[in-house]
């Protein structure tokens, strides 16, 4: 399954060479290969690797594990996220002290393997500002507040900057969602240097007023969208924005679960009852959001904003699924929207002649089943296989 078109291709071949994808071929027919290694997949399913857009390392403060120790973990469970998961790709949506830069350059250089990892720093927000409990938010206050945080992260080696435009579901009594943080001299000031140093933006926005504003502003992406209206899918429609729903966030809970995958990751999370109710009364506006957003065609890539980095993506594609899209949106969202999003568009996403062969292998068709995703065979990164559980 290529992801290009909404079909499975059976009887394919295709020929790796130098980490790319050099041929393609149906039918049965087999691409002169010369002294290549062979590997018959006996009728299990190759796609591209999939991509979460949205994610963060786990929660803890100093106090509770050094600083080495964290960096250690998030090192480990990006790994695992590629090996045990076919997560090729990762854009972060927050980490602090840089620890994403870190492991964006030790996976570059070949230190070590792991996925694509696309790093934001800290996200920032204003002082009494969403999810500081996390560690990894940055107060700020007024435009050179912004201006000067905004520097810091590029100083430091971000790929794109996370701004925080409004509360959230998961936070204290003062951190909701439907309010907004950001006075209007701040969001103008933060936004006009992103874009003078061309860094895109991901705009952490959770009601209409702060969707329009990251989408009339420039956002390259929009993350959560839980409260909108008919203006909000009207300018992503006009100014070609991303949509990042990240559904795990209001859908997780005791009340919402609906398979062994969810329950268990419920059991395992143990939110807060508050915050149960908190995403519970979110769900159903954030679920029709979605919907309207994607019968309107609107430019949507799947992030799922929880943990582990490993579950997350799978747990996320099963949410889409159950919430209206089609497998076939689902999984275009989580491998060319994914990779799109990322700037990868013209080098990963799909399986096409040139591409980089970042791909998997699955035991059965995910267009029939989307949790297929989930019996995992192979993962190949640029031609290499990096993880293989067929024995098992």
């Amino acid at each position: 399954m290529d992801c290009v078109q909404p079909r499975a291709v059976d009887r394919a071949a295709v020929l790796i060479e130098d980490g790319r994808i050099r041929e393609i071929r149906t039918g049965g027919s087999i691409p002169e290969s010369g002294d290549a290694v062979a590997i018959d997949l006996e009728g299990a399913c190759l796609m591209p690797g999939l991509w979460d857009v949205h994610i963060h390392p786990d929660y803890y403060a100093v106090d509770d594990m050094p600083l080495a120790d964290q960096v250690t973990l998030f090192g480990y469970r990006l790994r695992a996220a590629l090996t045990e998961s076919g997560i090729v790709g990762l854009r972060c949506a927050g980490s602090h002290s840089y620890m994403g830069v870190a492991w964006k350059r030790a996976f570059e250089s070949g230190q070590h393997v792991g996925p694509r990892l696309f790093a934001a720093g800290h996200f920032l927000t204003t002082t009494g500002g969403h999810f500081l409990t996390s560690g990894h938010a940055l107060e700020c206050d007024g435009p050179f507040g912004f201006v000067k945080a905004i520097r810091e992260q590029i100083k430091n080696g971000v790929d794109h900057i996370k701004l925080n435009l409004s509360g959230g579901i998961m936070g204290p009594a003062w951190d909701r969602h439907q309010n907004s943080f950001l006075l209007h001299e701040e969001l103008k000031a933060a936004f006009e240097i992103c874009h003078l140093r061309e860094f895109k933006v991901m705009a952490h926005a959770t009601n209409p007023e702060a969707v329009k504003h990251a989408i009339r502003l420039g956002a390259h992406s929009v993350e959560h969208g839980y409260i909108m209206d008919d203006e909000c899918i009207d300018l992503f429609l006009k100014h070609d924005t991303w949509y990042v729903p990240t559904l795990a966030i209001s859908h997780l809970t005791p009340q919402q679960a609906t398979n062994h995958w969810e329950l268990g990751w419920v059991k395992q999370r143990n939110l807060a009852h508050d915050l149960c109710c908190r995403a519970d009364a979110a769900a159903d506006v954030h679920r029709v959001w979605f919907q309207k957003a994607l019968e309107a065609g609107v430019k949507m890539a799947l992030g799922s904003d929880i943990r582990p980095l490993k579950e997350a993506a799978l747990l996320e594609l099963g949410l889409w699924v159950r919430d209206g899209a089609t497998p076939w949106q689902a999984l275009v969202a989580a491998t060319r929207n994914g990779a799109a999003v990322c700037g990868m568009g013209k080098d990963l996403g799909t399986i096409e002649v040139g591409k980089l062969a970042d791909l998997i292998v699955v035991d059965g068709n995910p267009l029939d089943d989307i949790q297929n995703v989930r019996r995992l065979q192979l993962v190949f990164k640029e031609g290499v296989i990096v993880s293989d559980k067929r024995a098992r």
